[in-house]
């Protein structure tokens, strides 16, 4: 679940400071300045986005997961009066280390779902601000609904291997 709400968030911040970024390029013609000079704007603006979301994603992910972690141990403590030592025991039955390395795996195709609509949607913002606003909201409606697919068809695939 982790990486799934962690997308969704990431989806919402991220994606959407994309497009704005690069939608108010295009409004006001720096990516055409850009390419003027010779710059090609997919590796300076699209590249660097794609690379650090899929380094920072994974990482984001692992600290949901302890932080998911902590606050069972805490509420489990307060609402059950379960100790930390016999939470810790228990989750090392009830959770395989698998559930862990199968959801830090997702992360980077979710990363790459959000960064490339994010980036995408920014280039096809045409004109005005009302169309930075409107690429943008776009991109994290496509975004979210991207990464919840994938993630259902990731469950449908795992179920089926048995994983």
């Amino acid at each position: 679940l982790a990486p799934l709400i962690t997308a969704i968030i990431v989806a919402g911040r991220t994606g959407s400071a994309y497009t704005a970024q690069i939608g108010t390029m295009k409004v006001t013609e720096e990516i055409d300045a850009l390419r003027t000079i010779g710059i090609t704007p997919m590796e300076v603006l699209v590249l660097p986005k794609v690379l650090a979301l899929t380094i920072a994603l994974p990482l984001l992910t692992v600290y949901a997961d302890i932080l998911g972690i902590l606050g069972g141990m805490i509420m489990a403590w307060l609402a059950l009066d379960i100790s930390f030592a016999a939470f810790i025991y228990r989750l090392a039955y009830a959770v395989d280390v698998e559930s862990f390395v199968i959801g830090i795996g997702k992360a980077p195709v979710f990363a790459l779902i959000i960064a490339t609509v994010g980036c995408y949607q920014g280039f096809r913002v045409a004109g005005s601000a009302e169309s930075v606003g409107r690429q943008t909201t776009r991109s994290v409606v496509q975004s979210i609904f991207l990464v919840l697919v994938v993630d259902a068809t990731f469950s449908v695939i795992f179920s089926v291997l048995g994983i």
